[in-house]
Order: C-alpha cells, then structure tokens, then sequence
C-alpha cells in the first residue's frame, strides 16, 4: 500500500527530505525550541478555534462567548485554551524572531525564509486583531473603533490632484468599507468572523509550508553561524550535521512538555493574566455609551501602538494620526528588510564585537519597554518614553546595525560548529 501510494504522491520521499534524510547543525540550543513551539500552538489555535465556531453567532458575539463559557460543556476550558494560545503564539514568535536577530538566521542565503516568517507574523497580528473583536466585549469594541478609524488616517491628502475635501471623503469611505457599516455592528462582526476563521488561516497555512520549504532547502543556521553544507563527508552529509529525526524529535519533547505544563498553569490559574491577557471591560458587553477608562490594545500589540501614541508631529501637510500610522507601519516593515540592512560580515552574535552585542541587548530592552508602554495610559512621561523609544528602534535598524561593524572588531569564527552531539 505504501508503495503504491509513493508511486502516485510521493510520501516517503518527502518524509526523507524533511525528517531522517535532512540534516540539521548538531549544536541547537535552547534557543531552537521556539520554532516547534510555535508549530504546537499554531495547532492548538486551529483545534479550539474549530470546537469555538461550533457554537459562536456572529449576530451575538458576546452572548455566544457567554454561553460557551457556562452552557457548553468543557467550553470554558476551549475558551482559555484559545485567549491564552493567542498570547502564547506571540510569546514564541516574538522569541523566535529575537534567536533570528541574535544568530543573524536571515542573511544569505536565507533571506526568503526570513521573509516568508514575517509575512506569517503579519498574518498573524491580523488574525489577532480580528480575534480579538469577535467577543464583542466593551475593550473589543472600542479596540475595533480605534484601529479601524486609522484607515481613514491615510494621508491622501499628499497625493497630487486631490483636493482635502476629497482626500477626507476617500479616508472615510475606506474606514466605512472596513466597517461594512456606518457604524461598528454586526456586519462587522459577521465580515471579521469570515476573516478570522478562513481567509488569514488559509494564507496562515500556506506561509508556514512556504517557509518549512524554503528553510529545508538552504538548511538551518546555527549558534555559530556556520554553513554546515561547507563541510561534507564522502557520502554527501555534513559533517556537523545529524537527522532531524529522530534527533531533534526526541530533544524537543523535554522542551513541547515543559511548554505545555507551563501553558496549563496559566490557562487553569491565569487565564485573564491580570488583566494582559483578557481585559476587565471585555466581561462587559459591547456598549458605544460608555468608553473604557483606559483603551490599550492587547500586550502583544504595545509597542506598535506605543509608537503610534508617540508620534506628535505634523509636518508636510500630514496630521500627526497620518504620522503615527507611517511609524507604526514602518517599524514592521523595517524588520522585512533586516537582511538587506545588516552588513555585519559575521553573521552570528557570538562572534561579533561588544558594540554589536550592547546594542542588541539595548535594542530587546527598548522593544519590551514600548510593549510595556503601549499598555500604559497615554501620561506625559510614559509618552516621552516612547519617543526616546521609537527613535532608537529605527536609530538602531536603519544606522547603527548597517554600520556598528566599522567601529569593532569580531572573534573568528570557527571553520565547523562548536558544542552539540559529535
């Protein structure tokens, strides 16, 4: 049977190139355990997200989350599972994406992979967004009210032959299409409910095979930025290079289960985080009337929005919301272009000079302190923080890491992988 099959789809082939016939460095540490993380919670989002449309209606958002949570049976615990797996998600991606900056796993030749794990943390921060409105809690619906009406923030009013009068008239049709309605209602509820639960996992999906393949084709990187291709025996494998299965299979186990224990605490215990997780307004019904004392988008959203909040200047015409949304929507592009940015010729931080290293280090404590900042109430000293904040993140992207090599000097770096199993 399997023969057949293989003749017709080939299965084991595929099983060969990217399980006991691909070779992976030797010397993965703890910082590699992030990549299956995010792959076991990509599932349990998929697995509760399926059991939670069983019994949601778009038409009464917060009724049906209601009811999940006290009628259905487990569906409290489905629930949690689902609020607390969206964080999770971001947790490990944001950590993935830091081992990435750390061991410099997007310059060549792996600039496609890099890119295509952007693209799918984009997708994933539209995919959160919509989530998050689905509740139709108070938060959820002045959360919506405030990220929408950026769309209407688009400065068309810069571009040639529009007038102002027709720019404003463009921005508000763009933020009513977002809408599907005049108002926020259930019309979009009904569209970000399509949204969320098979347009952006569909493309999720097809990003995350897209960037499966394109690693397995150039190889993973390692802590020491080592191409372990270089270095073959007489058979064609690399020298420092095992089967990912069943090697690194069984080595992620310890880490998926001390994951899991972990994610259970929280769910049982935690489940609103204090607050970060689950909002105290969204346990209120969705009400126009009565706007939150304090509007802050979820923690894995702070530092974009801290940016946003922090941008003040009206320059060339443009408001300072036209501004804020150029800053907050350039920090994410910027990181698209890390493999172009970074000129560094070492490419692992281990080896590189102790300004690289400082300023990493600065650059994770100046992102956390914007996340952090982005939750906060928009006081005058929190909003001087995150100028200081956004002007380095892009000092640090855009100068200081095309051009720190120039003042240091790197270790050498080793001609084969250091550590792991030989």
């Amino acid at each position: 049977m399997i023969d057949w099959v293989d003749a017709r789809l080939p299965v084991v082939d595929a099983y060969r190139r990217h399980m006991s016939e691909y070779y992976a460095p030797k010397n993965f540490n703890f910082w590699y355990y992030f990549g299956v993380l995010s792959l076991v919670v990509l599932i349990n989002q998929l697995l509760t997200g399926i059991w939670l449309t069983m019994f949601y209606t778009p038409s009464d958002g917060f009724g049906s989350v209601a009811y999940i949570m006290n009628d259905v049976s487990w569906g409290w615990l489905i629930r949690y599972m689902h609020a607390v797996g969206a964080s999770a998600f971001f947790a490990v991606v944001y950590i993935h994406m830091f081992r990435g900056l750390m061991y410099g796993s997007y310059k060549p030749p792996r600039e496609l992979v890099w890119v295509f794990g952007m693209l799918i943390y984009l997708a994933l921060m539209a995919e959160g967004f919509l989530g998050y409105v689905l509740p139709w809690g108070n938060m959820s619906y002045w959360g919506a009210q405030v990220i929408i009406s950026l769309a209407g923030a688009i400065p068309f009013d810069v571009v040639p032959f529009i007038s102002a009068n027709e720019a404003k008239e463009i921005g508000d049709a763009l933020t009513t299409w977002v809408r599907g309605d005049y108002l926020l209602s259930t019309a979009t509820v009904n569209k970000f409910f399509a949204l969320h639960v098979v347009a952006i996992p569909i493309v999720l999906l097809a990003l995350v095979v897209l960037h499966i393949l394109a690693l397995h084709e150039v190889g993973s990187n390692n802590p020491d930025g080592v191409d372990i291709k270089a270095n073959k025996d007489e058979n064609g494998i690399p020298r420092d290079g095992i089967p990912f299965h069943p090697y690194y299979t069984v080595k992620d186990l310890p880490g998926v289960i001390v994951f899991l224990m972990i994610f259970a605490v929280v769910v049982f215990f935690f489940p609103d985080g204090g607050g970060y997780l689950l909002e105290k307004p969204n346990f209120e019904p969705a009400n126009a009337l009565k706007t939150p004392e304090h509007i802050a988008p979820v923690w894995y959203y702070g530092p974009y929005y801290a940016m946003l909040r922090a941008t003040t200047i009206e320059f060339l015409g443009m408001s300072s919301k036209a501004w804020g949304l150029i800053a907050m929507a350039g920090a994410i592009v910027t990181l698209f272009l890390l493999p172009w940015l970074d000129r560094h010729p070492v490419r692992s931080v281990r080896y590189r000079g102790w300004l690289s290293k400082a300023f990493m280090m600065l650059f994770a404590a100046d992102f956390l302190m914007l996340g952090w900042l982005g939750t906060e109430p928009a006081e005058a000293i929190y909003k001087t923080m995150a100028q200081f904040g956004t002007v380095y993140y892009f000092v640090y992207l855009w100068l200081i890491l095309p051009l720190v090599h120039r003042f240091e000097t790197s270790r050498p770096v080793p001609e084969r992988v250091t550590g792991g199993r030989h």
